[in-house]
């Protein structure tokens, strides 16, 4: 099996900067996929939220460019759990593709040296196999509030409680909801661990939902995600929770 790695750095609101940084400083033999570009399709207005999941051809051609196709195992890497990485494990494992990890404390921790500029990726091909069992829609969503689904929202605690809102139009989290910040994803409460019902994941966008769906994951516990998040939920005046 050939080992790939994959440059997943990206910053909200700067979409050149992912790149920019991969330019600069970047693991030996590494490919890099941009989150907006390549890991996610266009916004299209209300449905789908900021980031949209691509479609499975697109993808294909992102993650085959990217050296990535049958017989590779892929090694994503942010600048330690950011995001980036975690949303290319996530879609990788929906396509089909379970031979992914994500490099735990991003590139910060890698001990290997650093190499600029671009690198000669050989291609691949990549056969999509689209998973239906790892997502829910706003409608499936807003139809089992208040029933034995799970709802998490990884997003910081002050955008949950709605106090600090400085992206969506709407401050607050979806009915029902509880809080694991992505940034402290790894501390997993008990009470997700031990559950017999059903887990979604949310968070602005659908980025870095599968964060906290990856510390699930290592708990050994599986999530499904809800791709259009806040941004989705909060633009089409669905019920919404503060506090």
């Amino acid at each position: 099996m050939r080992y790939q790695f994959v440059d997943c750095r990206w910053e909200l609101g700067k979409p050149e900067r992912g790149r920019e940084l991969y330019l600069a400083s970047h693991i030996p033999g590494a490919s890099f996929l941009d989150v907006e570009g390549e890991l996610s399709a266009p916004p299209g207005g209300a449905e789908g939220g900021r980031h949209p999941l691509p479609a499975a051809d697109d993808f294909a051609r992102a993650a085959g460019k990217a050296g990535i196709g049958s017989g590779v195992f892929v090694i994503a890497y942010d600048q330690g759990m950011t995001g980036g990485a975690a949303r290319l494990w996530w879609l990788l494992r929906h396509f089909g593709h379970d031979d992914v990890a994500v490099l735990d404390g991003g590139i910060e921790s890698w001990l290997g040296p650093l190499r600029s500029g671009e690198e000669a990726i050989a291609s691949a091909e990549f056969a999509p196999r689209p998973r239906a069992d790892d997502v829910i829609s706003a409608e499936e969503l807003e139809a089992e509030l208040g029933g034995d689904l799970v709802v998490v929202d990884a997003r910081a605690p002050e955008r949950y409680r709605g106090e600090h809102e400085p992206i969506d139009p709407v401050a607050g989290h979806i009915p029902g909801a509880r809080n694991l910040p992505y940034a402290n994803a790894e501390s997993v409460p008990d009470d997700l661990v031990s559950t017999e019902d059903e887990i979604v994941v949310y968070c602005g966008s659908g980025i870095t939902a599968c964060v906290d769906i990856l510390a699930l994951e290592r708990a050994g516990v599986g999530a499904r995600l809800y791709p259009g998040s806040w941004s989705e939920w909060s633009s089409r005046g669905l019920p919404v929770e503060r506090g």
